[in-house]
This record gives C-alpha cells, structure tokens and sequence, in this order.
C-alpha cells in the first residue's frame, strides 16, 4: 500500500465504512428481490463482528504490557463520574411515569452513559496523540464497572422476575469474558512464553485501525437494521438520535474538561474513553434488558462517535507509529 493511500484511508475510513454499513443495510431491507440475502448476511454480520473485535483487541493487547496498565488518578474521576451519571439517569427514570416518551429517552441516556469505552477508543486514541495503554487500562475498567453497576440498577427500573443479580452478572460477565478477557489473556501469554511471536505480531499493530474499519461497517449494518426493524415512528427516533447526540457529546467533552490540567495525552485519551463507546454492547444491551426500542439509541451514538472521530482525525495530525 502507497503511502498516499495509507493517509487516505486513515482520513477516511469512518466515514467510508459507516456509509458502506448504512447503505448496505437499507439496500438489503428495501429492495425485494435481496430478501433471501438479508437473513444470511445478517446472520455472518453478527456472528463477524466479535471476532473482529477480539482481533482488534488482541493486537493492541500485543503491544499492551501489563506494568502498561497502571492506574491513575483520572482513571478514578472518569470512572466515578460514569458511574454518576448512569445512576442520575436512573432515577429520574424511576420517577417518571413508566411507559412514556420521557421515560424512554432517559432509558436511553442510561444506556449511552453506563456502556463501556468502545474495543477501537485505544485505536483512534494513539492515532490522534492519545496513550494507547492509559486508554486499554480504562477499558478493562469500564467494563468491570458496567458488569458490576447494571445487575443493580436496571431491575429498579426495569423489575424482572426472569433474571437475579447473579444471573445478569453472570450474562453480562460471559460477553465481557469472552470479546475482551481472551484477546487480552492470549497477548499476554504470547509476550510472556514466546516473546519473538510478540515482537512480530507487534509489526502489525497498525492494522487494527484497519481491523476497525471493517467493524465499523458491521456495527453500522446491524445498527441500522435494528432501527429499520424496530417500527419506531420518525419522532420517536428523533428524539432518540437528539439524545445520543447530546449524551456523545457531553461525555467527549467532560473528559477532555476533567483533565485539562493534565497533559494533552492524558486530555485526549480522557475524551476518547468516556465518549466512544461499545455500541454493540449498548444495543445488546437494550434488546436484553430494557424496552426493545431503546436499542435503536446505540445506532445512533454510533453514528455521532465517529462523527466526532472523524473530525479528529481531519483536523489532527495522525499519528502512526506502527
């Protein structure tokens, strides 16, 4: 690959791949005579996508030791202030009158806040000048808070005899396990028994980025299915693309404010985590344990994330070490 191709394909890649997976997905759900290629398609788009995601994530866990994954102090103000808002949003949705349209976005905002830090922050992180390693330590940390965090409060909004404590933990436990626990257990056993393997693979970190793109186009298919899908009306899902809009927004900028004292990295890195988000989880998420249309919110975070890291990496010089 050229090297103008390479600075082309990293300026654009999101913005390519969210148009494939949009495109791709109306295209199959309106046009008649690709009914019989939707089923299967969307079957391999689903099953796909974890795995890519778990590529991903090893190949940044490759270059990840683990002395690189230390705590620091904005990893405690973050963390905390994720947590604030996933229980704020939480109470005001077991005030509201179960059932209406207010209490439905709030569901939303929930999701928007309580969902971990996207598998691909680490990737569009350290392309944007951000710590790829303080980055994959707040995503262990994410998602250890959104397993432990959401067993508790969703039952007091959503009350279910289905599902106990232990059994929601244990749901949500085998996702996490399973997209980011292995990827991450394998780099390491790698590093540690066959350290020229790791310094090979290490060559190809970079492809990640490229790994995310084909993930992205997965993520906005299946997003975008969802919404087709769902039957929500055109106000309804107004209101909820306003919603991920605000909540992308909000969560992008508090990041970047609560550590403006720090180092343009640690800033950076703050921003990435707390705005872009897991929105395949997000979307599992509602369909599992909410109302089926809150579902709809994690397609459009997704759509305003990247967005949002699109214009960053317009507007920010790109940073390739790899």
């Amino acid at each position: 690959m050229s090297e103008k191709t390479g600075l082309f394909l990293r300026r654009w890649m999101l913005l390519i791949s969210m148009s494939l997976g949009v495109g791709l997905s109306m295209l199959l759900f309106y046009v008649p005579g690709l009914a019989s290629i939707e089923a299967p398609w969307h079957e391999f788009a689903h099953r796909m996508q974890p795995v890519l995601v778990g590529v991903m994530l090893f190949l940044q866990f490759n270059v990840t030791a683990p002395s690189d994954l230390g705590l620091h102090r904005w990893h405690v103000r973050i963390l905390l202030l994720q947590a604030l808002l996933f229980t704020v949003a939480a109470a005001v949705c077991i005030a509201l009158p179960r059932g209406g349209v207010p209490s439905l976005l709030f569901e939303c905002a929930m999701l928007c806040f309580i969902c971990p830090t996207a598998s691909a922050s680490g990737v569009i992180t350290s392309k944007i000048g951000g710590s790829l390693q303080q980055g994959m330590a707040y995503l262990l940390l994410s998602d250890m808070l959104a397993t432990l965090l959401i067993p508790v409060i969703i039952p007091l909004v959503h009350p279910s005899e289905v599902h106990s404590y232990l059994q929601r933990l244990w749901i949500i436990g085998q996702r996490v396990f399973a997209i980011l626990v292995l990827p991450c257990a394998l780099a390491w056993l790698i590093r540690f028994f066959l350290p020229g393997l790791q310094r090979w693979l290490a060559r190809y970190t970079g492809w990640a980025f490229y790994v995310w793109g084909i993930c992205l186009m997965l993520a906005m298919y299946l997003a975008t299915h969802s919404l087709l899908s769902s039957g929500t009306s055109i106000w309804t899902a107004f209101l909820i693309a306003a919603v991920a809009m605000l909540s992308c927004v909000l969560q992008f900028w508090l990041g970047r404010r609560l550590t403006r004292r720090q180092g343009d990295a640690e800033r950076i890195t703050a921003g990435q985590v707390l705005g872009q988000k897991n929105t395949g989880f997000l979307i599992w998420l509602g369909l599992g344990f909410m109302t089926p249309v809150t579902s709809v919110v994690g397609g459009f975070y997704a759509l305003w994330q990247n967005l949002i890291n699109s214009w960053e990496l317009q507007h920010t010089k790109i940073i390739d070490k790899h």
